[in-house]
């Protein structure tokens, strides 16, 4: 065989072998959110939630209490 195909058979190996690498790493990861979510209750949520609104309160994006 000639050496590029063998160059081009171990880029293509090496290819395969880290795309199956991530694609397993993907599978496997169980980020905090889903864990609370599989197990926790919504105390748990409502804890892990801010408590209040990220932008500037405008009255539509983060409704405003008229009381």
């Amino acid at each position: 065989m000639k050496f590029e195909t063998l160059m081009l058979r171990g880029l293509f190996a090496a290819c395969l072998l880290v795309s199956g690498l991530i694609l397993v790493a993907m599978m496997s990861a169980s980020p905090e959110a889903i864990r609370l979510a599989a197990k926790g209750s919504a105390g748990q949520l409502l804890i892990a939630a801010p408590n209040s609104c990220m932008l500037p309160p405008d009255g539509v994006v983060c409704p405003r209490n008229y009381n």
